[in-house]
């Protein structure tokens, strides 16, 4: 179940948690892919990710400023050294005893537990658990793009799973959501417009 290791935990809330990992590790993990972060045989909380970084390196800083890069040297960079990534991921719901909650974690992941990509069977999993009740999550969330998370994510389950019937439903729930929410209904159909 655990297939792709994207990086190790670096802190962590109940509601957000920020992971790392090097340029060079297998699969670059994108923005609104859904994670996994097991913590023990049967609790793992699931968050998407809404923020991808790469801090500055004061090497990079010199090649950039000396100009003219040669291939050799980008890919020495990219490939022996440890290039920084951070990923910055909203808890969007957990797995105890085989059951999927889209709720709030009881507890968040570890400094260094290890995050892994979801697989598509695990995508199809925890979309399919409950009515779409981690949306509240995304929607509630501050200082995030939350239209396109959300257009990012149904076009991953779109692509991943082919439940067009999930992203009719999805997109129904949403416009029901934020009825009440002119400015954000309009952003978030806005992005939907481009990948449904």
């Amino acid at each position: 179940m655990h297939t792709i290791q994207i990086g190790h935990l670096l802190h962590s809330s109940t509601t957000q948690f920020v992971a790392g990992c090097s340029v060079s590790q297998g699969e670059a993990p994108a923005f609104g892919a859904l994670v996994r972060a097991p913590l023990d045989q049967d609790y793992a909380v699931y968050g998407l990710i809404f923020d991808i970084h790469i801090d500055e390196d004061g090497l990079v800083r010199q090649l950039v400023t000396a100009g003219n890069i040669s291939p050799e040297v980008m890919h020495d960079n990219r490939e022996r050294r440890i290039v920084p990534v951070e990923m910055s991921v909203l808890a969007v719901g957990y797995e105890q005893g085989g059951r999927i909650y889209h709720l709030l974690p009881p507890r968040p992941p570890l400094s260094l537990d290890v995050i892994y990509l979801c697989s598509d069977a695990e995508l199809a999993k925890f979309t399919g658990a409950g009515h779409f009740g981690y949306f509240r999550h995304i929607l509630q969330a501050k200082d995030i793009p939350i239209g396109e998370l959300l257009a990012a994510h149904i076009l991953e389950v779109k692509n991943k799973t082919g439940n067009t019937q999930w992203v009719e439903q999805a997109t129904q729930e949403l416009i029901t959501l934020l009825r009440d929410d002119y400015p954000i209904l309009m952003s978030v159909l806005g992005a939907l417009g481009e990948v449904v």
